[in-house]
């Protein structure tokens, strides 16, 4: 009965360990994220996954920080219209959306839709990497739910559009104005703020494939909505 005994322990001491780091790995994104509430955060770990995906090629990464109001007021709309229409209403998921992207994953019988909010890609962009799977979903989850408690929506928009990626080795705003426009951030205009905003679910591929047609249609459905878009 001792060693029956002592033998049951193992799992649960397994358990209890596991779990263990589970919550320091927690509590390390909490660390960071309550960091970055007032300072901002770099290189992040798509601009890492970068620097190892162009070794060797001699590419210098651009990205330049520049602040909320530093940033047209008509990108910041045509992105939170292409990407996150319920980004000042929802609490960091949008179940609804969430729900559709299945269903129409489901119905194509392939990923097309992922669903994720502004705060999630956040998330993902800040601390995780582009493979999808169940277990890399729930940690994004988790940490758009930390951002969405300790950030405001203002702080939220203005992070994502400074880190996030927009062609090779192009990452925020300013940056991607100047690639794409030569202009800052501060003077894009509608039209080519939507451009950029449909940029985003590919940028990479848009960003050698500039004139395929879907980029000009998915602009023009962007620009649709862009006026009415509530923004931080």
């Amino acid at each position: 009965m001792g060693g029956a005994g002592r033998w049951w322990k193992w799992p649960a001491r397994a358990l209890v360990a596991a779990l263990g780091v589970v919550l320091a790995m927690q509590a390390w994104y909490l660390g960071w994220i309550v960091y970055w509430r007032w300072h901002d955060p770099a290189p992040t770990a798509f601009m890492k996954l970068d620097l190892e995906r162009s070794a060797g090629h001699r590419r210098v990464q651009q990205r330049q920080w520049v602040d909320y109001a530093r940033i047209s007021p008509e990108l910041k709309r045509a992105v939170v219209a292409s990407e996150d229409a319920n980004f000042t209403r929802h609490d960091g998921v949008d179940w609804t959306a969430m729900h559709q992207a299945w269903e129409d994953n489901a119905r194509r019988g392939r990923n097309a839709r992922g669903g994720s909010t502004i705060s999630q890609q956040l998330a993902k962009n800040l601390f995780l990497s582009p493979r999808r799977s169940y277990v890399r979903k729930a940690q994004e989850l988790a940490i758009a739910f930390m951002i969405e408690a300790v950030w405001n929506k203002r702080r939220i928009l203005e992070v994502y559009l400074n880190v996030v990626e927009w062609g090779d080795g192009v990452f925020g705003a300013e940056a991607a104005a100047r690639h794409y426009y030569g202009l800052p951030a501060a003077s894009l205009g509608p039209g080519e703020s939507a451009r950029l905003a449909a940029m985003l679910p590919s940028p990479r591929y848009f960003d050698r494939h500039r004139d395929v047609p879907y980029l000009e249609q998915r602009a023009q459905a962007i620009l649709v909505y862009q006026p009415e878009t509530a923004i931080p």
